[in-house]
């Protein structure tokens, strides 16, 4: 696959992605919300807090989907291995982990202040597995672009 090709299918990835993320963040989670809320009349009042709590989380991931969008036009201008790359992975991987970070507090906030419930602690600490190996991934990759970068302008 070409640089310009594969630069393309990345740019259309993180669209896709951005996409996705605004329809769950802005539709689907309001309108689950919204129908618990209708349901369970007793938790009425976590409903603006989650929402709001969730919409914060969503900042880390668009931050980490403009990095992405910049190393995707750095692989298709062929440059690849670049120290401008390797930074933006190492962003992604701090943003990685403070929103997870923040996720998990944050439940643990709302579970002691009786807004939410065990189960759902649980469950959302596969969300935390997941930006956690999010993290990892980014930070070797950011690691193996500044060698590789380096090397390119040694030789």
């Amino acid at each position: 696959m070409s640089r310009k090709r594969l630069a393309g299918w990345l740019k259309v990835i993180v669209f896709g992605l951005a996409v996705c993320g605004l329809l769950i963040y802005f539709l689907v989670i309001p309108r689950i919300g919204r129908a618990l809320a209708e349901q369970n009349p007793q938790f009425s009042y976590c409903f603006l807090p989650w929402v709001i709590f969730l919409w914060i989380t969503a900042i880390p991931c668009y931050a980490a989907l403009a990095w992405g969008w910049s190393i995707a036009c750095e692989i298709g201008r062929d440059r690849s291995y670049s120290m401008k790359n390797a930074t933006s992975l190492k962003r992604i991987m701090v943003a990685a982990i403070l929103d997870t970070g923040v996720f998990f507090i944050g439940n643990i906030i709302f579970l002691c202040l009786n807004m939410n419930h065990p189960s759902i602690l649980l469950a959302s600490m596969l969300i935390c597995v997941i930006g956690t190996a999010i993290a990892i991934v980014a930070g070797a990759l950011s690691h193996l672009v500044a060698k590789a970068a380096v090397q390119k302008k040694t030789s």
